[in-house]
């Protein structure tokens, strides 16, 4: 395999932030998990833990997104990107916001003094879940991502030459873009301030990125098996158009106890109980594909692709659907359960949909054929199955947590107390498993194709 474009091997480098983050993410997510039970056991708190663990979580994921555009944009254009030198600096634009933004984090956790106001923001961190970034990092990261749709959309433009991949792709991106603005907003009122944040944190997960995850998945299964085109992009567009009609709608579902109207109630339950079915379709699309077209050009790629397709249906759709009804969430909500559904359909759904980009084009940007693929497979299992153990741990705390806490009313400190022990131990035992897994793909990165070129030299 070869690229068709020298341009194209700018991906690499988002590949490599991305990987080296993800590392970062998962070691700092032990830490929180050790601090859950032990709350002295680092240097840095649990909240500001908690926020680099999820902040490197989403930003490692947006990091692989962009590479992974700029080599399908060039490849479904057939041509170089429209500035290569533009690409560089906004990749390093991007390292340099990142980096700066993680530090301030932690020079805040140790001196909380350090979070001054200026200009009526926070200097460090505004504070509020998720989206913590401070106003300076907002606006630096909207003109890189300005930056990088004017390159991906100018490549388009240059030839002229449009497909249905990259409408879908370069849509997806332009929705995360604008719903990343909702969140610079501020309200003064609880109630409006957390419906504008909802349009970041919900309509980026089950809205944008679905959508760029539905075509990324379509031009993995046509360069993988061969698919035609007109096949897999009938299919990515009933996916995607049942992802914006579920998942824009069923933000809904957030929305029942912050004191917005009752309507939600109906909105949300209802469009939220029909998101499984995209994602279904998305497997059952994986597998007729697979089936109608034997010739798999990279074993690796396409094992990794079906798993995300799978995966991402479990996670986001099934362990979604299992709490998400009315009914349910208003014993549910804040408990344990929620926490295991954001695990395992990040992990599902994304973390294995950038992992299966990776494995499609690195080879191609290294220009090998054959690499070493047993170290792939390993790393899955070991992700896979210690993720499947942690999420049931979590399932187990949240069961525990809605029995004891909001039936039989006793207070979050004596229920944490009763299932610690066992909540610590399976997590923390698979958590480890999980950061072998991590290790193993961070190594058989590095080394991808490198071991099969010495050993013909």
């Amino acid at each position: 395999m070869t690229i068709k474009h020298e341009s194209q091997k700018i991906a690499q480098n988002f590949y490599t932030f991305a990987v080296l983050l993800f590392l970062v993410q998962v070691l700092v997510g032990i830490i929180a998990a050790v601090q859950f039970i032990w709350p002295d056991f680092f240097i840095l708190n649990f909240n500001t833990i908690r926020t680099l663990h999820i902040n490197a979580l989403v930003v490692w994921l947006l990091v692989g997104f962009m590479g992974a555009t700029y080599y399908v944009v060039s490849e479904e254009s057939e041509t170089e990107l429209w500035s290569l030198p533009l690409a560089k600096f906004q990749f390093w634009a991007t390292v340099v916001t990142i980096t700066t933004v993680v530090l301030g984090y932690i020079i805040m956790g140790l001196y909380p003094q350090a979070n001054i106001l200026v200009f009526g923001t926070r200097l460090l961190n505004e504070g509020r879940e998720y989206i913590e970034a401070p106003r300076w990092a907002d606006i630096m990261i909207v003109i890189s991502i300005l930056l990088f749709l004017l390159n991906c959309f100018m490549t388009v433009l240059k030839t002229k030459k449009w497909t249905g991949i990259q409408g879908v792709l370069l849509g997806g991106l332009v929705f995360l873009a604008l719903m990343y603005l909702p969140g610079m907003m501020y309200a003064k009122s609880m109630v409006k301030d957390q419906f504008w944040w909802w349009w970041v944190v919900h309509l980026w997960v089950e809205g944008a990125w679905e959508i760029i995850a539905g075509a990324l998945l379509a031009f993995m299964l046509m360069k993988l098996v061969g698919a035609r085109r007109e096949v897999v992009e009938k299919w990515m567009y009933v996916e995607v158009g049942l992802v914006m009609f579920t998942g824009i709608l069923g933000t809904g579902h957030h929305y029942y106890w912050i004191g917005t109207p009752e309507y939600w109630l109906w909105v949300g339950g209802i469009f939220s109980s029909l998101e499984p079915i995209p994602l279904l379709i998305m497997v059952w699309d994986a597998f007729r594909t697979t089936r109608e077209h034997r010739q798999v050009t990279n074993k690796v790629g396409l094992f990794y692709a079906v798993a995300h397709a799978i995966l991402n249906f479990v996670g986001a759709g099934l362990w979604g659907i299992i709490h998400t009804l009315p009914q349910v969430n208003k014993w549910t909500h804040g408990t344990q359960i929620t926490t295991a559904h954001g695990h395992l359909a990040f992990y599902g759904a994304y973390v294995l949909l950038v992992m299966a980009m990776i494995y499609v084009t690195l080879p191609a940007i290294r220009g090998v054929k054959e690499f070493n693929s047993s170290r792939a497979y390993q790393s899955f299992w070991w992700l896979t199955i210690s993720m499947i153990f942690i999420v049931l741990t979590i399932t187990g705390a949240g069961m525990v947590q809605v029995y004891m806490e909001r039936l039989m009313g006793l207070d979050y400190v004596a229920v944490k107390s009763i299932y610690n022990l066992w909540f610590w131990i399976f997590r923390a035992i698979f958590g480890v498993g999980f950061l072998i897994g991590v290790c193993l793909f961070v190594v058989d990165y590095f080394k991808l194709g490198k071991e099969t070129a010495q050993a013909k030299a």
